[in-house]
C-alpha cells in the first residue's frame, strides 16, 4: 500500500526549510536593513570573481535568508508573502518601528482561515478575538521583497480539542474533519493505540 498517496508521511524523513533566497539589487543596502531588523548575520562572503553570499537568522529561526551577487536570476524585490511568526503582533510591529522600519498597520481576514491577497477582503486591526493564526502586519525590505508578521500564540498540531477556543472557528471547522480523514486508510483506523 502506497501511503504517501493517503497523505501520510514516511516516518523518518523531516524535511525542514533551510535558506530562502532574496534577489536584491543593493547588497550593502540589503545587508544594512537586515541589521537594522537585528538578525543575526551568519556569513558574508565575498569571492574574487563577485559571488557574494550574505546570510541572515531571524532571531529564534531555523531557516535563514540569503542574498548577495550571482545568487539568483529573480528580479529584485520579487519574494512575495515571507511570514514571520511572532507572539505578539503588536508588539512585533512596535519594535520593528523603534528601529525605523515601516510596518503596515495589523490586520485581519474575516474569514479566518489565511488572509486574501487583495486588500478589500482585509480589515484593519489584529483579530477581534486575537485568535492565533489570524493576525498580520507586513513590510518590506529596500526592494520590496515582502515580509508579513503573522501573530501565533498557540501552534496548530492538526488535532484541535473541543475545548481550545485558540483557533477561529472557520479554521477549526477545516482542521477537524481533515483529522479524522487522516486517521484512517481506505477506512481502516490508523490513528495510534493509546
Amino acid at each position: 500500500m502506497d501511503l504517501l498517496s493517503h497523505g501520510t508521511a514516511i516516518a523518518g524523513i523531516e524535511m525542514k526549510l533551510e535558506v530562502v533566497v532574496l534577489p536584491t539589487s543593493d547588497v550593502e543596502r540589503a545587508k544594512q536593513f537586515y541589521t537594522t531588523l537585528g538578525w543575526r548575520l551568519d556569513i558574508d562572503y565575498d569571492g574574487s570573481d563577485g559571488y557574494r553570499v550574505i546570510q541572515f537568522t531571524p532571531p529564534g529561526s531555523g531557516c535563514s535568508v540569503i542574498f548577495g551577487r550571482s545568487l539568483t536570476t529573480a528580479l529584485p524585490g520579487s519574494v512575495k508573502g515571507l511570514h514571520l511568526v511572532v507572539s505578539d503582533i503588536q508588539a512585533a510591529s512596535h519594535d520593528l518601528r523603534r528601529r525605523g522600519i515601516a510596518v503596515g498597520a495589523p490586520f485581519h481576514d474575516p474569514g479566518g482561515i489565511f488572509h486574501h491577497a487583495s486588500t478589500t477582503k482585509l480589515e484593519i486591526g489584529p483579530n477581534p478575538q486575537r485568535k492565533s493564526y489570524a493576525s498580520y502586519a507586513s513590510f518590506s525590505d529596500p526592494d520590496g521583497n515582502e515580509w508579513i508578521l503573522q501573530e501565533i500564540t498557540t501552534r496548530l498540531t492538526g488535532h484541535i480539542e473541543e475545548s481550545d477556543k485558540s483557533f477561529t472557528p472557520e479554521l477549526t471547522a477545516l482542521v477537524r474533519p481533515a483529522e479524522a480523514a487522516a486517521s484512517t486508510i481506505d477506512g481502516i483506523d490508523v490513528r495510534p493505540m493509546e
